[in-house]
């Protein structure tokens, strides 16, 4: 036990560089699939079938995902003989479909921006990463994000779940008492297309079917670093991916 103790003083604490310089890290992200060019219609379409949520939509020889509806079981990695490529980082954040501007806040919350987190019917793997974002290794509060427990102080509100009639009541309350500044974040899968739960009489399939969103950090469930990147990019200081782009499958 004191070995830790002493350990703890001299290493300090090891907060991420992120967003200052990239986060190299082992295991700060699962990574995603992204659109593949392969070398046959075949491959595609192997690729496509095997994905258990209709994520993949095959093309000719080009498969695109949708990382609204990916839940990361990396089906489409490990289990096909030509596997789709594999993105490692976690800049994920996007615009919801149709959606052609960038939402922002106004630039005096570039530096100041208080967060509402709603669990609107969460399995418990997306709200326990954004609790991750208090800690010490990726601390938000140094880049000037804070979380609230009232909707009046809350410029942001982020959303994880699938939105269950239960929920969806709460949801609109706290969404209206927010001020007019206010901006909406879709977390994970589920809170952006429904996930695993779809749309049901007991589930509102996302976020959107609900409440305008303006920001969407797809995953199931999206490491830290990828909601964290959310968080920069709604106050305007990171911009959002580009989830259009098809590279050719690595051999």
């Amino acid at each position: 036990m004191s070995f830790w103790f002493w350990h703890g003083l001299r290493s300090g604490i090891r907060t991420t560089h992120y967003p200052r310089r990239a986060e190299a890290a082992l295991g700060v992200s699962p990574g995603c699939p992204v659109n593949t060019e392969f070398s046959s219609d075949g491959e595609a379409q192997t690729a496509a079938a095997i994905c258990p949520v209709d994520a993949i939509v095959a093309h000719g020889k080009s498969a695109f995902v949708d990382q609204g509806k990916c839940v990361h079981c990396q089906r489409c990695r490990l289990s096909i003989p030509s596997p789709m490529n594999w993105d490692t980082g976690y800049e994920w954040s996007r615009l919801p479909a149709g959606q052609a501007e960038s939402m922002t806040l106004p630039s005096a919350f570039s530096r100041s921006m208080h967060v509402m987190v709603v669990d609107a019917g969460d399995c418990g793997a997306c709200l326990h990463e954004v609790k991750q974002l208090n800690n010490p290794l990726y601390n938000i509060h140094r880049l000037g994000f804070f979380f609230t427990a009232t909707p009046r102080t809350a410029d942001l509100l982020l959303v994880v779940g699938p939105v269950s009639e239960n929920m969806r009541g709460p949801l609109l309350k706290t969404w209206e008492a927010m001020p007019a500044t206010r901006r909406v974040m879709a977390v994970g899968s589920c809170a952006i297309s429904g996930g695993v739960f779809g749309h049901s009489f007991i589930c509102a399939g996302g976020v959107g079917s609900v409440l305008p969103v303006d920001f969407e950090v797809p995953g199931n469930p999206p490491p830290p670093l990828a909601i964290l990147h959310g968080l920069l990019v709604a106050t305007g200081r990171k911009s959002v991916v580009d989830t259009e782009r098809v590279s050719e499958r690595r051999s």
